[in-house]
């Protein structure tokens, strides 16, 4: 069968059935190659359009062939994202995306594996599933699609609505205090922690770029927006008389500031935003930096009311051991020592008892 490949070499079409392709030509892939005949069932207007045309025109860019990229999504509107990316996929089950995508992950380390999920999906029944594949830095790229609000069973409050937050399940404001997600992230010892917004299609393709690139768990937050029922929750980022005095672009190595502003450290350790004639330092914004208190003190800078303050790039990113490294390692050592082993002796070994009648 035809195999296509890129410039750089990388194949990207069908391989026969032992795994060798047959012929190669020079064809690089494009966007539309990563598109599928399935409509794309979206509410007009919803950010989800904006996010999916962003990693549709990232793909080509990967030099990877589609065979071997797999996206992998829990339940909610995010979730649709499989059936409109034409490469492998899988629509899971609520909240247990990354518990699928670590096997996959951990025993296909040929694959480049992405999940997509949201606030909903991935902070509430799916929390425990995501912050342990944040902390064994499993290799994954995940997008968490934050709305604050609950789209696909039309509009209940989420783990990130605001407290007050009135909506079909709380018809007298939310109590709940809402998850900060980048600062769990960072708790978890996330190894790459960026955020951007959907309607900022530069913005996002850079920093999913340095995701993609990164070797371990990058987790992505992206501010979308839910028009049907949580419409507006971030115009104050998004309108062009607002946004450049609310956002805070962060480039490593760069002084973290904004219009008028600067952020320098405070007696607790943590970030706050002074005017820039404020004769404190500024901090210098350091991703690579190998401890959490920096990328924490970043998380924590926003009005979590107004979002005045909202840093957006990359928030972390540090090298350390993947989990399929340290587990290819560990097997390997196994079978230095003892050999491929036995599984029939090692299920009727010595460990095994007999229930008396």
């Amino acid at each position: 069968m035809l195999e296509t490949t890129n410039g750089n070499g990388h194949g990207n079409g069908t391989a026969n059935g032992n795994g060798h392709a047959s012929t190669h030509t020079l064809l690089p892939l494009t966007v539309k190659d990563f598109k599928t005949d399935q409509e794309v069932r979206w509410c007009p207007g919803c950010g989800d359009y904006a996010i999916l045309a962003a990693v549709q025109g990232l793909m080509p860019t990967l030099g990877l062939r589609r065979e071997n990229i797999v996206f992998v999504s829990g339940i909610g509107c995010s979730s649709r994202f499989p059936y409109y990316m034409n490469t492998y996929g899988m629509h899971s089950i609520h909240g247990r995306a990354p518990a699928i995508a670590t096997g996959l992950a951990a025993t296909r380390p040929d694959l480049s594996v992405w999940v997509i999920t949201g606030d909903g999906d991935a902070l509430s029944i799916g929390g425990n599933h995501l912050i342990h594949a944040l902390r064994r830095n499993v290799n994954l790229k995940i997008l968490l699609f934050n709305n604050r609000i609950y789209g696909l069973t039309k509009g209940q409050y989420s783990p990130t609505s605001e407290v007050g937050k009135i909506t079909k399940s709380t018809p007298l404001g939310s109590l709940d205090a809402p998850f900060n997600p980048l600062s769990l992230a960072i708790g978890a010892e996330v190894s790459f922690l960026g955020r951007s917004i959907d309607s900022d299609r530069k913005h996002l393709t850079d920093v999913l770029t340095a995701a993609a690139a990164h070797k371990g768990t990058a987790l992505v937050e992206i501010y979308q927006n839910c028009n049907i029922f949580n419409d507006g929750a971030f115009d104050a980022l998004k309108d062009p008389e607002t946004r450049d005095q609310r956002l805070i672009r962060l480039q490593h190595g760069k002084p973290i500031t904004g219009p008028g502003r600067k952020a320098v450290r405070t007696d607790s350790g943590g970030m706050t935003l002074v005017p820039e004639d404020d004769p404190r330092p500024v901090v210098v914004h350091d991703a690579h930096a190998a401890g959490p208190e920096h990328a924490f003190a970043l998380s924590r800078l926003a009005d979590p009311g107004t979002l005045d303050g909202t840093p957006v790039g990359i928030l972390r990113q540090v090298e350390r051991p993947t989990y399929d490294e340290l587990m290819n390692a560990q097997l390997d050592q196994a079978a230095a020592r003892h050999g491929d082993g036995d599984l029939a002796a090692l299920l009727v070994g010595k460990d095994t008892w007999t229930i008396g009648e």
